[in-house]
Order: C-alpha cells, then structure tokens, then sequence
C-alpha cells in the first residue's frame, strides 16, 4: 500500500500550455489603463458640477482598474528565451508547462516554480550568480537559474568532485567524471524531487561507486578482461545507462558521461607504479628473448646451409650460448679474438 500511495504522488507527465500571444494584451491593457485615467480625470470635473452618482461610479470603477486591475493583468504577461520553460501552478495545483520562445500571457494568478533555485535545508545551493555548489560535488550552470523561475533546457554539465573507490580488486583509485545532462519533462524535474541538480549529483556518485566495484583498474593479462584504463568506452556507456535509470523519475536525461580523471591512491600509487615497470621489463624481456631465439635459429640454418664451417653439439651449444648472451645483454658485448686454433 505504502507503494501504491507513493506512486501517486509522483508526476506522470507534462502538460504543455497553449498560451496566447502577450503582445495584443499588452497593447489592449495600456489602452484601457490610458482610458481609466482619462475616466478619473472626468470623474472629478462631473463631481464638480454636482452630479455625485455618475462621477462617484466613474471615479470607482477606473481606479478599480488602474490600480487594481490593470497590474494584475501584467503579471500574466511571460517572457521565454529559445530552450526555456516555465513550470505554473495555480493556486498549489499544477497548471502546466510553457514552453517555446515567446512573448505569452497566461492566468496572473499562477506563479512559476523552480526547485533548484530555492534554498533548501541541505543548503545544496549557494546564492552566487556563476554557479552553484552542490552537495558532494560542483554544478556549473547559468547564472539565470539562481534567481530565475524558469528551466534552462540546455544540456548542461555536471562535473563533480574526484573521488577515491575500491575497485574490484580492492584497489584505492581516485576518479572523477563529467555528465552532460538535460532537463526533458519540466514537471518531473519539479514536483517529483525536491532540487533536480542535487539530485542529479548525487545519484551519478552512486553510480559511479556501482560502477567502479565492478572494473580492475587495469587489465591483468586477459584478452577479455575490462578495465578502467583500457575499457574507457564500454565503462562510460555503462555508467551513462545506471545514471540514466537513476534519474529518470527525475525527468532528465543523460547525454555523455566521461571519466576525466583516473589515477591509483596516492598511499599505493608507488607501489603500483613499481608493478607496472617491472610487468613492462617482463614483456621487453619476453620479446627480446624470443627474437633472440629466432636470430640464432637463422645463423645456424644460414651456416649448415652454406656449409660455411662444420661445428659439433659442444660448439653449436657454446656459439648458441655466446650469440644469446650478445642479444639479450642490457650492455654492448666486448668481442675476444681467438689468434689460435678452433681446439
């Protein structure tokens, strides 16, 4: 039941205003402002010929509608920027979405709502107009948006603060990723949680640390064997896919997300850097040795073919031996000239 119930409260889906256009309202409401004025003028000079009736109901009726009327009607009258839009509520209830660049008018009564412009108890956002500070990470957003009812339905990008993960063999790395993200269901974002940025931050730390458990840093010698280093790709589309689901109820949408910053923790960051140097030494070595191999492969191949000279087992295992340690040595050999016999 506890379930059902929730469901309900949540925001199925967005509705999009059909508003009219301001610009003749705006026009009609200054003409009738002119006209309630002229009116008052005209009250006073009847009221001053004696006919009290008539100038007390002109003077009523267009102070009624200049001071009380006419401003209202100017509260109706939004303004929205290409990629904006507009949550309104009427009187607690969700009216709608105005969408699209536009000059509109819409019920004065209603008022516009936007979450994460409010200052909220876990103070996620600072009141500074560049930016805003999310808990557990950096939002770098317009600075319309700290001040501003309306949404920015711009993509956007989230890059939160590195962080230091175990992955999946235990190993402390420091991460860090950049999300690039959009607003796509306005009524979601609003009334489904209480701000869309930090909730957005959070869950791609969530996600992140799901993430990461599942990964090696680097790839232990496994053709197949994904890892953070090697595997960025499938590691990002992967992480792209858990934040998507995670902020879906959210109403937004996940366009990129990126691992900027991958590095061991600096309390095994030598060590690891050890690992990794004598694993390199261990492959060069591997690759010297088989070409040595090989080298000294052709030069007896080349010598019995040519018949160049006949050596015996014992010679054949001394040259074989003398032609390896020349190939495979870390410094240059220093030859010795034999001037006697071959035995």
């Amino acid at each position: 039941m506890a379930n059902v119930k929730t469901g309900r409260m949540l925001q199925d889906e967005e509705i999009v205003l059909e508003a009219r256009n301001g610009m003749p309202m705006l026009v009609l409401n200054i003409c009738l402002m002119v006209v309630s004025l002229a009116l008052f003028v005209w009250s006073c000079v009847i009221l001053g010929t004696g006919s009290l009736g008539l100038g007390l109901f002109l003077m009523i009726s267009s102070l009624t509608y200049l001071l009380v009327v006419g401003p209202i009607l100017f509260f109706g009258l939004k303004v929205l920027k290409p990629n904006e839009a507009l949550v309104l509520t009427l009187f607690g209830r969700y009216h709608g979405t105005l969408k699209g660049a536009g000059f509109y008018f819409v019920n004065p009564f209603v008022s516009g709502v936007n979450t994460a412009t409010a200052d909220t108890t876990t103070g996620a956002l600072a009141a500074d107009h560049s930016k805003a500070t999310v808990a557990m990470g950096q939002v770098h957003i317009a600075s319309y948006t700290q001040r501003s009812k309306k949404i920015s339905l711009k993509a956007m990008t989230l890059n939160n603060d590195k962080q230091k993960i175990n992955d999946q063999l235990g190993n402390p790395i420091i991460i860090g990723i950049v999300v690039i993200w959009r607003v796509v269901d306005t009524a979601k974002a609003v009334f489904n949680v209480d701000n869309y940025v930090e909730f957005l931050s959070i869950q791609c730390d969530s996600a992140l640390r799901n993430i990461v458990r599942l990964y090696p840093y680097d790839n232990s010698g496994e053709d197949n064997e994904k890892s953070l280093r090697g595997s960025s790709q499938e590691v990002a589309e992967v992480l792209k896919a858990e934040i998507q689901e995670k902020v879906g109820i959210a109403g937004l949408e996940i366009l990129e997300a990126r691992i900027t910053h991958l590095a061991y923790a600096p309390e095994i960051a030598a060590a690891m850097l050890q690992r990794q140097q004598a694993k390199a030494i261990v492959d060069a070595r591997q690759l010297i040795v088989e070409g040595a191999v090989g080298m000294v492969e052709m030069a007896l191949a080349k010598l019995n073919e040519k018949n160049v000279v006949t050596l015996d087992e014992e010679r054949k295992a001394a040259m074989v031996s003398n032609l390896l340690v020349v190939l495979c040595g870390n410094r240059d050999a220093q030859p010795v000239v034999n001037s006697g016999s071959l035995y």
